[in-house]
């Protein structure tokens, strides 16, 4: 018997994931709901016949609920997923949104379910090289993420409310709250984005990474911004956002220690953020569907999966990783 999928968000992102869904022939149906009910429509009539838009999203009627609406609109669909057993993956990516996600832990592990958090570009991908790189290390030092570009509307309007909220560092075993604009870094990223200022921001990356590598001493998340990007960040968008976003990139880079040695390892990836988000999630629900996934409970990407056999699986799909080789 075959598996139902309900992908709630038609967006840039979850018509990629539905998508990557309708390609594997084990899901039944896929089921899409969106606000924008003519959206959802034209979605599920471009995905094909397995493939049905329905008014409102009935957790009861699917084996499994991708969650692609905004941040903010996520927390009480997946809690009701949760109270009706259905396993969730989520692309949520603000820091308000990822915790009360993860404070559903406990009820998601004694109902056997699994919520997939921040799974999509960064979150998500991020997740996954970070703990892929930390495989070469015999103990973990500091884990520090970049991010570039943003996906659809949704994706812009909350890479434009990040850079105007407190960020969240780890240090020294302890959160630190630090002001929004601040650590300015010059990142570089795989060709052809290259270097670009990045800056503090309210990102949940580390919030997601910290509880997979005990005693590490930092954890950090920046976002690529333009000068102008900061000075607006205070003031309602002035440009209607892009459809599905441009190209983007992430960086992460991992020290440690390999016996006596410290050494650092740089991966980083380039691609429409839409694109390789959606692709995660898809990949995700799949991964949850075939019985793949390490743990049952409310966690991000990096305690969820293997990670080099998901990247192998990523890059077969387009989504590919670099080594940064420079000095």
């Amino acid at each position: 018997m075959g598996t139902t999928a309900l992908v709630c968000g038609a967006g840039a992102v979850g018509a990629r994931a539905a998508r990557h869904l309708m390609a594997d022939e084990s899901f039944d149906s896929i089921l899409v709901a969106d606000a924008n009910r003519k959206r959802g429509a034209a979605v599920a009539a471009a995905l094909g016949p397995r493939a049905v838009a329905v008014d409102e999203p009935v957790v009861e009627d699917a084996d499994l609920v991708v969650v692609a609406t905004p941040s903010g609109k996520q927390v009480d669909l997946v809690r009701h997923a949760v109270a009706a057993g259905r396993h969730v993956v989520s692309v949520a990516d603000s820091v308000p949104t990822v915790q009360r996600l993860l404070d559903l832990d406990a009820e998601a592990h004694e109902r056997g379910v699994v919520v997939a958090v921040g799974a999509g570009f960064s979150p998500g991908l991020s997740c996954l090289l970070a703990c892929h790189a930390a495989s070469e290390f015999d103990s973990v030092e500091e884990v520090h993420v970049s991010k570039h570009g943003t996906g659809g509307p949704a994706c812009a309007r909350q890479h434009h409310a990040a850079l105007r909220s407190t960020g969240l560092d780890w240090r020294d075993h302890a959160w630190r709250r630090r002001a929004p604009g601040s650590g300015r870094e010059l990142s570089f990223f795989p060709d052809p984005i290259g270097g670009a200022d990045c800056y503090r921001a309210s990102l949940p990356d580390a919030l997601l990474l910290v509880p997979n590598f005990p005693g590490v001493d930092r954890v950090t998340a920046r976002l690529a911004a333009t000068r102008r990007d900061r000075l607006t960040a205070s003031l309602p968008m002035l440009r209607r956002p892009h459809t599905e976003g441009r190209i983007g990139g992430l960086r992460v880079e991992v020290r440690g220690r390999q016996g006596s040695n410290h050494q650092t390892t740089v991966l980083g990836a380039v691609d429409r953020p839409a694109v390789a988000a959606g692709t995660v999630a898809g990949q995700v629900a799949r991964w949850i569907a075939t019985g793949q996934v390490t743990h049952r409970g409310a966690l991000g990407l990096a305690g969820l999966v293997e990670p080099l056999p998901f990247l192998r699986e990523l890059a077969r799909s387009g989504v590919r990783a670099a080594v940064f080789e420079g000095a």
